[in-house]
Protein backbone atom coordinates (compact mmCIF):
# COMPACT_ATOMS: atom_id res chain seq x y z
CA UNK A 1 0.00 0.00 0.00
CA UNK A 2 1.54 3.37 -0.98
CA UNK A 3 2.19 5.95 1.72
CA UNK A 4 1.25 9.62 1.50
CA UNK A 5 2.98 11.89 4.04
CA UNK A 6 0.33 14.28 5.35
CA UNK A 7 2.54 16.17 7.83
CA UNK A 8 6.17 16.08 8.91
CA UNK A 9 8.07 18.03 11.56
CA UNK A 10 11.63 17.61 12.81
CA UNK A 11 13.65 19.93 15.00
CA UNK A 12 16.23 19.79 17.79
CA UNK A 13 14.33 20.39 21.05
CA UNK A 14 14.82 20.15 24.79
CA UNK A 15 13.37 16.94 26.23
CA UNK A 16 11.04 19.05 28.39
CA UNK A 17 9.54 20.57 25.20
CA UNK A 18 9.05 17.10 23.71
CA UNK A 19 7.35 16.00 26.94
CA UNK A 20 4.92 18.92 26.71
CA UNK A 21 3.96 18.01 23.13
CA UNK A 22 3.44 14.38 24.15
CA UNK A 23 1.31 15.47 27.16
CA UNK A 24 -0.89 17.58 24.90
CA UNK A 25 -1.42 14.67 22.50
CA UNK A 26 -2.05 12.32 25.45
CA UNK A 27 -4.67 14.70 26.88
CA UNK A 28 -6.52 14.78 23.54
CA UNK A 29 -6.35 10.99 23.20
CA UNK A 30 -7.68 10.50 26.72
CA UNK A 31 -10.57 12.93 26.21
CA UNK A 32 -11.40 11.59 22.74
CA UNK A 33 -10.99 15.04 21.18
CA UNK A 34 -9.54 15.67 17.75
CA UNK A 35 -6.28 17.60 17.59
CA UNK A 36 -4.38 19.56 14.96
CA UNK A 37 -0.65 19.42 14.28
CA UNK A 38 0.65 22.67 12.80
CA UNK A 39 4.03 23.91 11.61
CA UNK A 40 4.36 26.94 9.36
CA UNK A 41 1.79 26.61 6.60
CA UNK A 42 1.35 22.85 7.09
CA UNK A 43 -1.32 21.33 9.30
CA UNK A 44 -3.30 18.12 9.74
CA UNK A 45 -6.28 17.47 12.01
CA UNK A 46 -6.60 13.98 13.47
CA UNK A 47 -9.50 12.23 15.17
CA UNK A 48 -8.21 8.86 16.40
CA UNK A 49 -10.83 6.23 17.28
CA UNK A 50 -11.19 4.80 20.78
CA UNK A 51 -8.76 1.99 19.99
CA UNK A 52 -5.58 2.14 17.89
CA UNK A 53 -2.66 -0.10 17.06
CA UNK A 54 0.29 1.17 19.14
CA UNK A 55 3.95 0.44 18.45
CA UNK A 56 7.12 1.37 20.32
CA UNK A 57 10.42 0.85 18.54
CA UNK A 58 13.99 1.51 19.68
CA UNK A 59 16.84 1.35 17.17
CA UNK A 60 20.59 1.85 17.44
CA UNK A 61 22.21 3.32 14.34
CA UNK A 62 25.99 3.00 14.23
CA UNK A 63 28.12 4.97 11.78
CA UNK A 64 31.23 3.60 10.09
CA UNK A 65 33.31 5.53 12.63
CA UNK A 66 31.59 3.65 15.47
CA UNK A 67 29.47 6.53 16.75
CA UNK A 68 26.02 5.33 17.82
CA UNK A 69 22.67 7.11 17.86
CA UNK A 70 19.53 5.83 19.61
CA UNK A 71 16.15 6.36 17.97
CA UNK A 72 12.90 5.96 19.94
CA UNK A 73 9.66 5.93 17.94
CA UNK A 74 6.06 5.90 19.16
CA UNK A 75 3.57 5.05 16.44
CA UNK A 76 -0.21 4.87 16.43
CA UNK A 77 -2.12 3.46 13.51
CA UNK A 78 -5.83 3.18 12.74
CA UNK A 79 -8.16 2.65 9.82
CA UNK A 80 -9.03 5.96 8.22
CA UNK A 81 -12.68 4.94 7.97
CA UNK A 82 -12.79 4.97 11.78
CA UNK A 83 -13.11 1.22 12.36
CA UNK A 84 -11.56 0.00 15.61
CA UNK A 85 -8.43 -2.08 15.09
CA UNK A 86 -8.97 -4.65 17.86
CA UNK A 87 -7.03 -5.40 21.01
CA UNK A 88 -4.18 -3.19 22.18
CA UNK A 89 -1.26 -4.99 23.79
CA UNK A 90 2.17 -3.86 24.96
CA UNK A 91 4.73 -6.56 25.54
Amino acid sequence: MPEDTLFEFERDMATSEVAQYLRTVADHLESGDQFTLESGTESVTLTPPGRVEFEVEVERETSKSGDAEIELEFEMEWDENGADTGELSIE
